[in-house]
C-alpha cells in the first residue's frame, strides 16, 4: 500500500492535494488538528472517486504529539510506511512588526516552519531505508519575496525553502526527493478577504489560481517520473514574479 500523508489535508488546498494523490493510487492519510468533520468531508470525497484513506489527528507544532500519533500509525500498519510527505499544515498572522506580540511570531514559525521538522523527522528514516520518498514543502511567494505585514510568515516560508534545499543534499542518495511547491494568490479561505479584482492586475494570467492548480504540481512531484527534480521550489503563481 503505498500511503501519502497531507498534513493539514481538510483544508482548501490540502484536501485538492488529497484527491489527486488519491486518484495517483495512493492511500491519504488526511491530517487534521481540530477539523474534524472538514477531514471527514474530504475523505468523503477521496472514497467518492474511488480512492480510499484514513484521517489522522495531531497538533503540527506538538513535537511529542506528533511523535506518537506516527508511531501509533506505524504500529497500526506494521508492513507499510509512508513513502510521500506534504508539509501543507500552517496559517499566517498579518500584522506589522512594530506591532507584532511574540506570540504572533512564535505562533506562525512554530505553525509553518518547526511543524517541518516535526513531522519529517519521524518518516524520513524509513524513506531512506526503503529508498523511496517523496517530501514536498507547500511554501508561499511570501518566503520568496517577502509581502509587509508578514515578516513572521516570510520568515518561516522561507526557512522553509532552505531546509528544503538542505535535506534534498542529505537524502537525495536514497533516491528520496525534497521540494518545495510555492503557491501565489490561490483561492482559498485564506485570500478570501483580498481584493481580487485589483490584485489579478499584477499577475500576467489575470485570475487567483486554484487549489487544483496547485495539487496538480504536487502530484507530478510525488510522482515517480519526478524522480531528478531535488531541491526545487516550483512556483504556481500565474507569472508573477518577484
Amino acid at each position: 500500500m503505498n500511503t501519502a500523508l497531507v498534513t493539514g489535508g481538510s483544508g482548501g488546498i490540502g484536501s485538492a492535494i488529497c484527491l489527486k494523490l488519491s486518484q495517483m493510487g495512493y492511500h491519504v492519510l488526511v491530517h487534521y488538528r481540530s477539523n474534524k468533520e472538514a477531514a471527514e468531508n474530504t475523505l468523503s470525497a477521496i472514497r467518492e472517486q474511488g480512492g480510499n484513506g484514513e484521517i489522522i489527528q495531531f497538533d503540527v507544532t506538538d513535537h511529542e504529539a506528533v511523535k506518537a500519533a506516527l508511531q501509533q500509525w506505524k504500529s497500526n500498519h506494521e508492513n507499510e510506511y509512508i513513502s510521500v510527505l506534504v508539509n501543507n499544515a500552517g496559517y499566517s498572522k498579518d500584522v506589522l512588526m512594530v506591532w507584532m506580540k511574540p506570540h504572533e511570531w512564535s505562533g506562525v514559525i512554530d505553525a509553518n516552519l518547526n511543524s517541518f521538522y516535526n513531522v519529517t523527522t519521524p518518516l524520513l528514516e524509513d524513506m531512506v531505508v526503503n529508498k523511496f520518498g517523496r517530501v514536498i514543502n507547500i511554501v508561499s511567494l511570501s518566503g520568496i519575496k517577502g509581502l509587509p505585514g508578514q515578516t513572521n510568515y516570510s520568515a518561516a516560508k522561507a526557512g522553509v525553502i532552505g531546509a528544503t534545499k538542505a535535506l534534498a543534499q542529505e537524502v537525495g542518495r536514497k533516491k528520496v526527493t525534497v521540494n518545495a511547491v510555492a503557491p501565489g494568490y490561490i483561492r482559498t479561505e485564506m485570500t478570501r478577504d483580498l481584493n481580487e479584482k485589483e490584485l489579478k492586475k499584477l499577475i500576467p494570467a489575470n485570475r487567483f489560481g486554484t487549489p487544483e492548480e496547485v495539487a496538480e504540481v504536487v502530484g507530478f512531484l510525488a510522482s515517480k517520473g519526478a524522480s531528478y527534480i531535488n531541491g526545487e521550489v516550483i512556483h504556481v503563481n500565474g507569472g508573477l514574479y518577484t
